[in-house]
């Protein structure tokens, strides 16, 4: 039976390879998954180029101009300026989409009854109060598309009893490429220094997020909407070989880790095949080369949006929105050279300092945060 697969964000670095893991597949088991709908911002040559490999039904671009442009060199093909449309035509959906724009797809893949393999993760930690209730829809299945979210996934699965047994979620962080540099020494750093992650080919805003811990600081958020689990039984530990992707520590002191080499794919196939596992091996280790498994704390007074994601998820409300709203505004400011790398978490901080400890009750009320929250963050880039 043909599995027909949604991606938002496709031309996307998850996107790109959800379409590397869909054709692994189908070589292996020839139809076993279809590709039926795309969707992207402006870059119209990618999409176009997608179109022609993979025939799928419906197009979704976010930018008029590269709508029209699509539509113009893929006759036959639906071209819609809505990503919700994709829920339409798939049994799962992948939403790659980077930052808060992804929230309409989790919302409406959820709504739908759907399988979401999340990406996406500012969408569930903005909107988890939202989301939450959506999670009950028959037949809607959430399963995290990211190495540590999955990896607690599996281990989780190793329960018969998870809410009694869970004594503590682990995440791992690879420690970005400033790992065991002070504070002084990162007052300087360049945009290029920030994005050559060590271990893993990301989006330019996730690479920036590891160097600031600010992405684990979002999983551990994301943790605890996806599994329940509270704040302090979620810990971080520094692992720079990224192959041990997370842990579950249990109630009689067994801790389940998940190892693979580093590899999206990995995950990716995970939430595709849900709840079995596809054929193709992605992120095989070679026993006899790996001679070493290392593992520290995290230094929180020099990556210090570890510990304000912690502070924001147990205010609650919109805390988490106002952070991951501020977060992407000053990363944003980084990457064009306005601020310097260690001004992003003063930007956070100052923009928490100022949250309004509302809660949100609808999709509004979360954009409105967002909203909100991102004009104090220019605000406060702008006087930097």
């Amino acid at each position: 039976m043909t599995t027909r697969v949604a991606i938002a964000g496709s031309t996307g670095s998850i996107g790109t390879q959800t379409v590397e893991v869909v054709a692994a597949e189908n070589e292996r088991e020839p139809g076993a998954y279809e590709v039926t709908a795309l969707s992207a911002g402006s870059s119209v040559d990618v999409v176009v180029a997608q179109v022609e490999a993979l025939r799928p039904r419906l197009v979704a671009m976010a930018d008029e101009a590269a709508r029209l442009e699509v539509q113009r060199r893929c006759p036959g093909v639906e071209v819609v300026a809505d990503s919700a449309d994709l829920v339409e035509v798939a049994d799962v959906v992948v939403n790659g989409v980077v930052g808060f724009a992804g929230l309409t797809v989790t919302i409406e893949t959820l709504r739908a009854g759907k399988r979401l393999a999340l990406a996406n993760k500012e969408s569930l930690i903005a909107a988890g109060p939202v989301v939450q209730p959506l999670r009950a829809t028959p037949g809607a299945e959430l399963v995290p598309v990211d190495s540590e979210h999955c990896a607690l996934h599996q281990c989780l699965r190793s329960s018969y009893s998870p809410d009694r047994e869970v004594s503590r979620l682990l995440l791992t962080a690879s420690g970005g490429p400033f790992r065991n540099r002070t504070a002084d020494e990162l007052a300087e750093v360049t945009v290029e220094s920030a994005l050559a992650h060590p271990t893993w080919a990301m989006g330019p805003k996730i690479t920036v997020d590891s160097s600031t811990l600010m992405n684990k600081g979002l999983e551990v958020i994301e943790a605890h909407e996806l599994y329940g689990t509270s704040y302090d039984r979620i810990d971080v530990v520094v692992h720079p070989q990224s192959v041990v992707h997370s842990m579950v520590e249990f109630s009689d002191g067994s801790t389940i880790a998940q190892l693979s080499m580093p590899t999206m794919h990995l995950p990716i196939g995970y939430a595709l095949g849900y709840p079995d596992r596809i054929a193709t091996p992605f992120g095989t280790i070679d026993w006899t080369t790996l001679s070493r498994l290392d593992f520290e704390p995290p230094d929180r007074t020099t990556f210090r949006c570890l510990d304000l994601a912690y502070q924001a998820g147990r205010a609650g409300g919109t805390a988490p929105a106002w952070l991951s709203a501020a977060n992407e505004v000053a990363v944003e400011a980084f990457l064009s050279g306005n601020v310097a790398w260690n001004a992003i978490a003063d930007v956070c901080v100052d923009v928490l300092d100022r949250h309004d400890g509302a809660t949100p009750t609808s999709v509004a009320d979360v954009i409105e945060a967002d909203q909100v929250a991102r004009r104090i963050a220019e605000e406060i880039v702008e006087k930097r």
